[in-house]
């Protein structure tokens, strides 16, 4: 898949870290460090536009390093950018711990996934067909 790439901060283009990566890094994009204190959010910059081709999504997730560490995480994870949205990539970050964290220039703060999609076209109907499941849900399948 090719993607078009305008890159406004001082951080090099993503890349993906290992042969085998799903997703690549988004780095944090600011003039001064942030302080995210705790059960704190904040949109941090990337200084990176993206155009997608038709029927792609990027999503923007959590980095697990970061979660483990530190409590950091993506507020609306799996955040998800439109095929037609032009501006600029932001990351809604949370503190999820008891302790302060500080965001600076170039942190690798999040990761973006591609993704195909397709657009449904709903069916209106007055019944659905019956599975085993029915309407379980919420742990309805056991642990």
């Amino acid at each position: 898949m090719k993607v078009k790439l305008i890159n406004r901060s001082e951080n090099a283009l993503p890349t993906y870290e290992t042969e085998l990566s799903a997703g690549v890094d988004l780095r944090a994009q600011v003039e001064t460090p942030v302080t995210l204190k705790p059960f704190e959010r904040k949109l941090i910059k990337t200084g990176l536009f993206i155009e997608l081709p038709k029927g792609t999504e990027a999503q923007v997730r959590p980095r697990s390093g970061l979660a483990l560490k530190k409590g950091i995480s993506v507020l609306n994870s799996p955040g998800t950018i439109d095929a037609d949205y032009r501006g600029e990539i932001g990351v809604i970050l949370i503190n999820l711990s008891n302790e302060a964290f500080e965001v600076n220039q170039g942190d690798r703060i999040a990761q973006l996934v591609f993704a195909s999609y397709q657009q449904a076209q709903f069916i209106e109907v007055e019944q659905l067909s019956e599975t085993q499941r029915g309407e379980g849900g919420f742990g309805s399948t056991g642990k």
